[in-house]
């Protein structure tokens, strides 16, 4: 566990460098010093006002040397990069888990505590993750903002449509460890191994 000797006097919240704490310290002052001049946001440093105008102007100065693909900012690209090297160093201390991003070791945490903070205000439905209730929205309003650039078919979510383009690319990353059969997704391969534990003798 990094040590985290800084203590917030307001709040508590602990930090690793007096820096951070200076910087969190502006939460608790009234009004912060720095202002977005399109949308008058304001930020307690001028490093965050800098990343947030990009929203504005859509600068993504870093790219991916692999995929070429690109952020606003320079974590995004980190969290991005451990996609192609397969890193995972953000560990669940319940079930040993591993993954690429703190984020999603939060949202995941919460399958263990039952915690989910995201609730919907159609129907009340609560989520362990903001973008998880984001996409469930969409079945309220019916918005398919992720479109098929091949056939024009639309889909809620962005996961949704990466499954669907593999019908087309012909990508099946799913593989039966019994047999070797590939699948599109892992949906068509935990349905298909279960002709495998049928065909398993009883003792």
């Amino acid at each position: 566990m990094e040590e985290k000797p800084y203590k917030c006097n307001v709040c508590s919240k602990t930090f690793t460098s007096k820096y951070k704490l200076t910087t969190h310290s502006r939460i608790h002052m009234e009004g912060n010093p720095y202002k977005c001049s399109v949308c008058s946001k304001t930020f307690t440093t001028k490093a965050h006002l800098t990343v947030h105008v990009r929203i504005h102007t859509g600068e993504k100065p870093y790219k991916c040397i692999v995929c070429s693909k690109t952020f606003n900012v320079n974590g995004g690209l980190t969290e991005h990069l451990r996609i192609h090297t397969g890193e995972k160093p953000y560990k669940c201390d319940v079930c040993c888990k591993t993954f690429t991003q703190k984020n999603h070791l939060t949202g995941h945490a919460r399958i263990h505590t039952g915690e989910k903070p995201y609730k919907c205000d159609v129907c009340s439905k609560t989520f362990t993750q903001k973008n998880h209730l984001t996409g469930h929205v969409r079945i309220h309003t019916g918005e398919k903002p992720y479109k098929c650039d091949v056939c024009s078919k639309t889909f809620i979510t962005k996961k949704s449509l990466t499954k669907h383009l593999r019908i087309h690319v012909g990508e099946k990353p799913y593989k039966c460890n019994f047999c070797s059969e590939l699948f599109t997704s892992k949906y068509y391969l935990t349905k298909h191994k279960k002709s495998h534990e049928r065909s398993i003798p009883m003792s």
